[in-house]
């Protein structure tokens, strides 16, 4: 058969049919082009032997191989009387249905990985849907697109087509199998030639000749991996999905599937071909015509799920290359997490806007028989992916948070119709949107006051132009008239959808998400919510649309309890405070739901910033790598105005009373505070006055001094008071500078200028220790709190040895309480009170204390 008779011959059904520029082409290809139709081509429909003679089904032989592919009980057969018992195909959920993409078959390994994962699910029909290996249906477009702007080149990627699946094959298959396949491959790649030949004359292709080549990808693939299932011992058979999916073009870019002559198909199709194995072709199918065509966008999921349904399988599963569903992009918001489950409504209404779910109109024919789709990495199988299926009631109470996920559309631009002549009249928004319909744009999202003022709606900003013409154009009269008082155009804007099931059924939604864009100073152009409740969208300018996603997901996502945290001093104090965070951060999180994140590390010279927390496991050797001159301004701006972490605490530990003059300022501005800083609670009333701010300050870590301790229970003996004291401050007890420890009164602190004089006190200190041994007494640096007389003293005083104060040792710190009930007998508490450990624990309690006040678990 001549190829201009291959494409007019009625037999070939899936051959498009062509106009009449490609039947004169096809007259005009030299004979080198004129092949044999594929066998392929001309076996569709009936049951061609050999040779091309047709030959009728034997049914027996089919019922018989049918029962014997699937057990007994599974098998729904025709009884009917009538002449020619047909075989149904079994249907139920004893179906599973699987889906790999392109990047799934990518290379020969990957598809024996694909077989692995068929060969191991333990259904007992199995049927399995493949796109083109990847990168091969953008071959196959750039085919079509060389030959018909008559570039000649087309042949050598034809070529390279070729030679990408026989690499594959020659890799895969060997004997009769890799023999098989070659054939067939050789065939269907010299008809490309030919037809492509064609398209090169014609300097043009139609639709349905591009929908035929595109679609050779996926029929290699299919071929391809059901011999590799076989290789493994599994009866399985191939399917050209054209012979039996047949759908509808809706006339929007987009098909509509024929259920009912697509089950009568599969049926048929399954009589000649029964197996417990199936591996389908994605992405292609045929109109009611027999003429090839696509399913267009993310065909090879729609064809999943058109397959799914005419099986009602128990599940369909689409293998991709992530764990699943994230809760947001997470190239914008890396706190994103995998959503476990999905509702139909949920994922239909986050794939509209952006998310990378599923096409809206891939879920639709799962949904009529309520068979789930789970989202599924295959370079992870441990992981458990996302479940999309119809959620109950009782499913909804079960969600941790109303809202599961966030989209967003970027490059969009606003319309507004404006004008008082609206309000009342009848059609107004029809002749509107009837503009927009005439110039082909799409309308993302309408918000129109009640009171018919304005009409507001979204449109791709490359479309808003012809938009703007339009509505100008329709409007003229009523702008002229005053009727209308503007069309406006409001450029640069991206949309930013919050969707939830259960936001239906939960007050304060709307007032928490509107509240995290406010925090983060984002204003909102316009908002459209249906009465649904699934879904709350928002449009904000394009600059501030990943920051309004940070916040919100922010708000919805992270705990209440998680708060942002900046450290000021990390010496002794401020290090050992950041190891113990580092230890117990993890399971504070895991356990208790308090999330603590430091955001940055400052000391005098040099500061540590990051956006999502720095790992304290390496914070000194990061500090030194990236480091930057410290600025407080900079890092409490850094800390606090990040708007995506509900809380922020700084924590100075210092001794430094420059930083705790800013304490007032941090208060104000809702900044908690935590400090061991003595230095803070020594100034001036009015700076500690902290009552009416919305904001905490906790110093519970400041109140003794364990130094003081330390040092008279250790001067001794015959030890200098010199030696005493520097030894404290080589165990880290005192402060950087010990004098703020010694100086209990301002005269005290100018007798000690400067540390290196101290040993000139040796004399007068060795005096005094001596008259209080010689006494029987011992000396103790004591603080003193007169209630009554509303006065307080700190010095040094002699006790008796049988004296409560005298039974100290170390560091420990003693309390006594002398009150109207305690008279005779003081109320003694006693504690350790000194040391990097015991006062960076004091300020990890006052951290917790300021979750529990947050909200989290005490």
């Amino acid at each position: 058969m001549a190829f201009s008779t291959l494409l007019s011959d009625p037999s070939s059904r899936l051959l498009p049919r062509p106009n009449a520029f490609l039947n004169d082409a096809a007259s005009k290809i030299p004979s080198r082009f004129l092949l044999p139709p594929p066998p392929s081509l001309l076996s569709y429909g009936p049951v061609f032997a050999r040779g091309g003679r047709r030959r009728e089904p034997a049914w027996s032989s089919l019922r018989r191989n049918a029962a014997a592919a699937f057990p007994v009980k599974a098998v729904l057969l025709d009884e009917s009387k009538e002449e020619g018992k047909k075989v149904r195909m079994p249907k139920g959920e004893l179906w599973s249905v699987h889906k790999f993409g392109g990047t799934c078959v990518g290379t020969s390994e990957r598809i024996r990985n694909v077989a692995d994962i068929v060969v191991k699910d333990g259904s007992e029909g199995k049927l399995v849907v493949v796109s083109a290996m990847s990168k091969v249906t953008d071959m196959m477009y750039d085919l079509i697109h060389r030959a018909q702007s008559r570039d000649g080149t087309y042949l050598e990627a034809v070529d390279a087509v070729f030679e990408k699946h026989r690499a594959t094959a020659s890799d895969l298959l060997d004997g009769d199998d890799l023999a098989s396949f070659m054939s067939r491959l050789h065939l269907d790649i010299n008809n490309l030639k030919a037809m492509l030949r064609a398209i090169y004359i014609a300097g043009h292709a139609t639709e349905s000749f591009s929908d035929f080549v595109v679609g050779h990808g996926e029929l290699w693939s299919a071929q391809l991996l059901s011999y590799v299932i076989r290789k493994n011992g599994v009866d399985c058979k191939w399917m050209d999905t054209r012979e039996v999916l047949i759908v509808n073009p809706s006339g929007t870019n987009q098909v509509d599937p024929d259920f009912t002559e697509s089950e009568k198909r599969l049926d048929e199709w399954f009589a000649r071909n029964p197996a417990q194995t199936i591996v389908a072709t994605g992405f292609i199918a045929s109109t009611p015509d027999n003429i090839p065509t696509t399913l267009k966008r993310d065909g090879s999921d729609f064809s999943a799920a058109i397959m799914g349904a005419l099986l009602r399988a128990s599940q369909v599963t689409i293998w991709t290359d992530v764990n699943g569903v994230y809760s947001a992009d997470p190239r914008k918001v890396s706190e994103a997490v995998i959503l476990k489950t999905l509702s139909y409504q949920e994922a239909w209404e986050m794939s509209y806007f952006g998310a990378n779910v599923l096409h809206p109109r891939t879920i639709i024919p799962v949904m009529r028989y309520d068979i789930p789709i789970v989202i599924r990495n295959i370079f992870n199988l441990s992981a458990p992916g996302t479940m999309i299926c119809r959620s109950s009631t009782e499913d909804a109470k079960k969600f941790e948070s109303p809202v599961k996920g966030f989209a967003t559309i970027d490059n969009v631009a606003l319309v507004n119709v404006e004008g008082t002549g609206m309000a009342g009249v009848p059609g107004t928004s029809s002749a509107i949107f009837g503009a927009v319909k005439d110039v082909g744009a799409n309308v993302i999202m309408i918000s129109q006051a009640s009171s018919e003022h304005s009409v507001c709606f979204a449109v791709p900003e490359k479309e808003v132009k012809a938009v703007a013409e339009a509505l100008q154009s329709r409007f003229r009269q009523a702008l002229d008239a005053g009727r209308l008082s503007q069309i406006a155009v409001i450029p640069n804007c991206s949309i930013l959808a919050t969707v939830g099931q259960k936001m239906a059924s939960t007050p304060g939604v709307s007032a928490t998400l509107f509240s995290a864009l406010a925090k983060a100073s984002i204003n909102v152009r316009a908002i459209a919510q249906g009465c649904s409740e699934y879904n709350i969208t928002v449009v904000v300018k394009r600059e501030d649309c990943i920051r309004a996603l940070k916040a919100v997901h922010s708000r919805f996502f992270l705990s209440k309890t998680t708060i942002a945290m900046g450290i000021i001093g990390p010496g002794l104090i401020g290090g050992t405070l950041l190891d113990q965070l580092r230890d117990q951060a993890a399971i504070l999180k895991e356990d208790f739901n308090i999330d603590l994140r430091v955001m940055g590390i400052t000391g005098s010279s040099t500061m540590l910033l990051s956006d999502t927390g720095i790992d304290l496991s390496r914070w000194r050797e990061l500090t030194k790598e990236k480091g930057e001159v410290a600025d407080l301004a900079k890092f409490t701006q850094h800390v606090h105005g990040n708007h995506f972490i509900p809380n922020t605490v700084l924590v100075d530990c210092t001794a430094d009373s420059s930083v705790a003059s800013h304490y007032y300022d941090w208060l104000c501005k809702g900044i908690h505070v935590i400090t061991p800083n003595k230095k803070a609670n020594s100034g001036p009333l009015d700076q500690i006055s902290f009552s009416l701010m919305s904001a905490i300050w906790m110093a519970e870590s400041v109140v003794l001094s364990g130094t003081l301790s330390y040092i008279f229970n250790s001067f001794v003996g015959t030890r200098a008071f010199s030696d005493v004291v520097t030894e404290a401050k080589q165990a880290g007890f005192t402060e950087p500078d010990p004098r703020d420890d010694l100086s209990g009164t301002d005269v005290a602190r100018k007798s000690c200028a400067r540390t290196k004089r101290l040993p000139q006190f040796d004399p007068e200190m060795a005096g005094k220790r001596k008259e209080a041994e010689d006494a029987g007494d011992v000396l103790r640096y004591v603080g003193v709190v007169d209630a009554v007389n509303q006065e307080g003293r700190v010095e040094l005083r002699r006790y008796s040895k049988d004296h409560p104060f005298a039974q100290l040792s170390g560091s420990d710190n003693i309390i006594a309480f002398t009150t109207t009930r305690y008279k005779e007998q003081p109320l003694i508490v006693r504690g350790p009170g000194a040391g990097a450990q015991v006062t960076a624990g004091g300020i990890f309690s006052d951290i917790l204390r300021l979750a529990s006040y947050l909200g989290a678990p005490s």
